[in-house]
């Protein structure tokens, strides 16, 4: 039987994304809300790639340890609307709050269940791509003016003969520190995750015939600890001494005897059998967890001394603060600690030229897969990271496509309007300061407080020393008067979130960031929006007769980033919190007209 028995289906846009996880969801909402016609190709039956109830590990990134770190844009738009609509902390919520992200957007083609397995080329750019739709059995084919591979395992490098590497590189590549001086092939491994929750009443564990038994003498740095809500298994990870892609199959069999055994040594071990008599199994991941295969070489190869030395590049489209996290490659079977931990500032920059191809003229990357170096990937793979680079390739993709450019050209003439853009769109970029609009520049602000003018210096966080926003008790007013009447398209407000937020907390002195739950405690409390966020506020123009005119007004905010459309001409424009979700007065750092 051939290819032509069955039907294929044709789909015509401006973007292609390859991948679902969070790298690639960013690109293409971003691209997709910018105007440009969006196909989001995802092999899987559902969004998020590691953070999807396939694998469940939850976003890191540089927030996740650092004050005031958190990656916001896209991200945190998720973020909010999980704390918001998934208090109870439920996967097949999370899934869909990542789905309803993609399907929102008109512009976007969501194709799940197709895999990508051909391409076909027009000289050094990628025409098409094609993918085997499991479900429908149908093939679909995206033609397309610029490509992003965010697949993790960059599924469109050997298809398209872009130049990629797998492995860690020798200290003489890059004079990096931490290298071997031998270079080899070997990654850091795959993990099965485990979830398990605790309740009232004992539960017993039968561990299936074919899992492996453990005790503690053979599970050296690797005793589950399920006093810690943080315990999530990541140690069960094998399979970097192998090739980390044709060995996934093999490996997976690995893990499932590990993962099990491992639970049995939990609950069966005579010195757990009664401590974690109450703890029962919830979940077992069968689609391991990826941390490393092949990444692209762009035009700028990331080193560990770039992350180290803070990655001033000029430019400069996300940051990362994860540290250089270093997993050995034999994982749970080392017999040593499972991963080294090498110093990493937060944030550090990472530059543009490294999420396009430097030999396929129409091929961005994003995610764990962009051009770096084993040890620069040891801290930028983590999923907050890659979250924010695929909303930076999504918005490079927009002025591509807009100009009829090259990924490269766009670094050539554009990079400062990217830079822009992503600000615009509460993507913070260290070292740099948001423009602010013209009529919010020059007009009479009436604000009260010594701080008011935090409101539009271009600094949407808290950083080092400044707050850089702006305290308002509830039903007082921030305004901007303009002397003339003046039309304004929209205005723009950056509400506290709370980026050390502890919405769950746990243990006194740790706050809880994570996304999403690993092992569920007993009474486990639930997730809530921020008090910092301000719930209910009205914005008001004024008329030539002094008349504040009500032009909009919501009482169940709970995102960070605001941006209301407005019509009309107004002699000015006035911002008023009301109400807040916990604290008696509202926090903001920007309130932007244009």
């Amino acid at each position: 039987m051939s290819r032509d028995t069955f039907k294929m289906i044709y789909h015509d846009v401006d973007f292609c994304v390859v991948g679902g996880g969070l790298a690639g969801l960013c690109a293409a909402v971003e691209a997709a809300r910018h105007g440009v016609s969006t196909a989001l190709v995802q092999e899987r039956p559902m969004l998020g790639g590691n953070a999807s109830s396939e694998i469940r590990m939850w976003v890191c990134g540089a927030g996740f340890r650092g004050e005031n770190k958190l990656e916001t844009g896209l991200l945190e738009e998720i973020m909010l609307e999980n704390l918001y609509r998934n208090p109870d902390k439920n996967y097949s919520i999370w899934d869909g709050i990542l789905y309803g992200l993609a399907c929102a957007e008109s512009n976007l083609i969501l194709l799940l269940n197709c895999s990508v397995n051909a391409v076909e080329m027009d000289g050094s750019r990628i025409k098409c791509v094609t993918g085997w739709q499991l479900t429908t059995e149908q093939y679909h084919t995206v033609n397309a003016r610029v490509f992003a591979d965010c697949s993790g395992d960059s599924v469109l490098a050997p298809l398209s003969g872009a130049d990629f590497v797998i492995g860690r590189e020798a200290k003489s590549a890059f004079g990096e520190s931490i290298a071997p001086d031998l270079g080899d092939r070997k990654t850091m491994g795959m993990s099965c995750m485990i979830q398990a929750r605790q309740e009232d009443r004992p539960s017993t564990f039968i561990p299936p015939k074919w899992a492996y038994h453990y005790t503690a003498q053979n599970l050296p740095h690797r005793i589950p600890d399920m006093d810690s809500p943080t315990e999530n298994f990541w140690y069960l990870e094998i399979g970097g001494d192998a090739d980390s892609i044709a060995d996934t199959e093999e490996k997976r069999d690995e893990l499932l005897r590990i993962a099990y055994g491992l639970w049995d040594y939990v609950k069966n071990a005579p010195e757990n059998k009664e401590k974690n008599a109450n703890w029962r199994l919830d979940w077992v991941g069968i689609l391991p967890g990826k941390r490393e295969s092949r990444r692209y070489l762009g035009d700028v190869v990331m080193t560990q001394n770039d992350v180290q030395s803070g990655g001033h590049f000029p430019d400069l489209v996300a940051y990362g603060g994860w540290s250089i996290d270093d997993h050995d490659p034999r994982g749970f079977y080392s017999g040593d600690h499972p991963n080294v931990n090498y110093p990493a500032p937060r944030p550090y920059g990472i530059p543009y030229r490294s999420l396009f191809s430097r030999n396929i003229n129409n091929l961005f990357c994003a995610g764990r897969n962009i051009s770096v170096t084993h040890w620069a990937l040891s801290s930028t793979r983590v999923m907050g990271t890659c979250a924010t680079l695929g909303q930076a390739v999504g918005a490079a993709a927009y002025l591509a496509v807009r100009d009829g450019a090259t990924p490269r050209s766009v670094y050539e003439n554009a990079i400062e309007e990217l830079q822009a853009i992503l600000m615009e769109d509460d993507c913070y970029l260290p070292f740099r300061t948001r423009r602010i609009p013209e009529l919010t520049l020059n007009a009479e602000l009436l604000c009260p407080g010594p701080d008011a003018e935090n409101l539009r210096n271009g600094l949407d966080r808290p950083i080092d020393n400044s707050d850089n926003g702006v305290t308002l008790a509830l039903g007082q007013s921030a305004a901007y008067l303009f002397g003339r009447k003046c039309p304004v398209k929209k205005a723009r407000i950056i509400w506290d979130s709370d980026l050390n937020r502890d919405t769950m907390p746990f243990i006194s002195g740790c706050p809880f960031r994570h996304n999403m739950l690993a092992n569920r405690p007993w009474h486990c409390p639930d997730f809530y929006v921020p008090k910092t966020m301000t719930r209910a506020y009205r914005l008001e123009g004024l008329s030539e007769s002094g008349e504040w005119r009500v032009l909009y007004e919501t009482q169940n905010n709970y995102q960070r980033l605001n941006t209301i459309p407005l019509t009309g001409e107004y002699l000015g424009i006035r911002l008023t919190p009301l109400e807040t979700w916990g604290n008696d007065a509202a926090h903001l750092f920007s309130f932007d007209v244009c």
